[in-house]
């Protein structure tokens, strides 16, 4: 793992899933049972493209539902692994004790973005669901970016936003009020959207699907997309990807988006047919593969 640049690999892609005591049953549920269906090949079923762990403050951390999930591992194992893993799930749920008492996922947030910017050569995305964005902007991750978050807590979240950016001295947060999730592609430079397929924009609607592993340093051999680490090092957060979704269920929504940018567009599609589910687009901040 220590020689990993990209999600791109033969391995599984790495997600660290972080429960706080009480968090949201389905925050958790849906992106995880989305990412567990989603295959490099869909015929075959051992080419699973993502490997979940579960991270917690003891063996069971209870849901705001009142049901207990088994955690793999410690925070404090969190901690010392966070190198090893590719992807970094929030999920929601008693924000305010987690706010009011600074406690975990918070610190876990702020050394997986600290760990992008040494390592800016690797790709990692930072994904929260619901109101785990109240989490990044208090950790000041969403300064400069365009976020989102669940509709009853929009005032809450331009408040902790407004005062991350002036306590860090950083942009304010362009907040998003009508979108199921809000990429933010750090990594990437935007290129001339009529020469390049691979740009998303506010709707992916009508876009000409991919092959690629958009974000990815699948391209790297190509003459129009150069690698530059020392560029990336520059880029806010070290070009780490970060992913608000909206109310509990636009989880499913976020994950699919996540796999269809890390595995393909047929894979995603694949899971939400497995789900029935409708894959509802979100607002992709321009980007593309550098």
């Amino acid at each position: 793992m220590a020689n990993k640049t990209s999600a791109v690999s033969d391995e599984p892609i790495e997600v660290l899933f972080v429960l706080q005591d009480k968090f949201n049953l389905t925050d958790f549920a849906g992106p995880l049972e989305t990412l567990d269906h989603a295959r490099r090949d869909q015929n075959d079923d051992s080419s699973k493209a993502f490997e979940c762990t579960v991270a917690g403050a003891g063996p069971k951390v209870i849901s705001e539902q009142g049901v207990f999930v088994g955690s793999q591992i410690a925070y404090k194992e969190a901690h010392e692994r966070l190198e090893d893993f590719d992807v970094l799930v929030v999920v929601g749920g008693n924000s305010a004790d987690v706010l009011k008492q600074k406690l975990e996922p918070l610190p876990l947030i702020k050394a997986f973005a600290e760990i992008q910017q040494k390592n800016p050569a690797r790709e990692r995305t930072l994904m929260s669901i619901c109101t785990g964005s109240l989490f990044l902007a208090e950790q000041g991750i969403l300064s400069g970016l365009s976020a989102t978050t669940h509709p009853d807590y929009m005032t809450k979240f331009e408040i902790i936003c407004s005062n991350a950016a002036q306590r860090d001295l950083q942009e304010r947060t362009d907040v998003v009020e009508d979108a199921r999730y809000v990429v933010n592609n750090l990594r990437f430079d935007i290129g001339d959207e009529d020469e390049n397929p691979y740009i998303r924009r506010k709707s992916d609607a009508g876009r000409r699907p991919s092959n690629a592993r958009k974000g990815s340093m699948s391209f790297k051999g190509s003459n129009t997309r150069r690698e530059s680490i020392a560029r990336r090092a520059a880029m806010r957060l070290g070009g780490l990807r970060v992913i608000t979704s909206g109310g509990v269920c636009a989880g499913f929504d976020a994950a699919l988006y996540l796999v269809s940018i890390l595995v393909d567009e047929e894979s995603a599609n694949e899971v939400a047919r497995i789900l029935q589910h409708e894959w509802v687009k979100g607002t992709v901040v321009d980007g593309l593969d550098v």
